[in-house]
């Protein structure tokens, strides 16, 4: 594997959060290839994030992170069970929060809140952490020809490979991770 997909475990410690409250936990942090630069740091939804990558996240601001229960090992009672992301996915008080300060970390000129979708980078059904900020950012409804709803579909398709065992589970976050508009051809999907 290219070193440049390579994960890089990260215990993300003090994480601020948009209630203003301190968190500890042990999400893995992805070093998303976008670009090769991206620093899997402990994310603080205080800082300035660049629009430069859209339809991609700052990497530096939202580097992704992956949930430490879903593994290759594990699909099969995790990301590969129908209805498994509704028992994990953030409640939308908790979302909206972070949605509101990341516009603004953003620095997106439209402030609707409904213009956006509080998006998981590694989405939760290809194993991201579903509560880290490192792996959640506002995500604009539509960038250019991309829409939010494009990305969904591509991480449908890359769980469905997951899942019938056409691709790793780290080749798909690894795909996803570097850039999603290009990962169902990088894969041969």
């Amino acid at each position: 594997m290219r070193a440049v997909h390579q994960r890089l475990a990260v215990s993300t410690t003090a994480l601020v959060l948009a209630t203003g409250g301190l968190v500890t936990g042990t999400a893995h942090a992805v070093s998303a290839a976008h670009p090769a630069t991206a620093k899997p740091a402990v994310s603080t939804l205080a800082a300035s994030c660049s629009q430069d990558y859209l339809p991609l996240p700052d990497p530096n601001c939202t580097p992704g992170a992956l949930n430490p229960s879903v593994s290759q090992s594990t699909i099969y009672s995790t990301i590969c069970v129908s209805g498994w992301t509704t028992t994990i996915r953030p409640s939308t008080s908790y979302t909206n929060n972070l949605k509101a300060q990341g516009i603004v970390a953003y620095g997106y000129a439209d402030t609707n809140m409904s213009d956006y979708e509080e998006d998981h980078f590694i989405p939760l059904e290809l194993g991201g952490a579903p509560k880290d900020p490192a792996n959640l950012w506002p995500e604009p409804r539509y960038i250019g020809s991309q829409t939010s709803y494009t990305k969904d579909g591509v991480e449908t398709k890359l769980k469905n490979a997951v899942c019938a065992g056409k691709v790793q589970l780290a080749d798909a976050q690894d795909a996803i991770a570097t850039d999603w508009t290009t990962a169902l051809a990088t894969l041969g999907l």
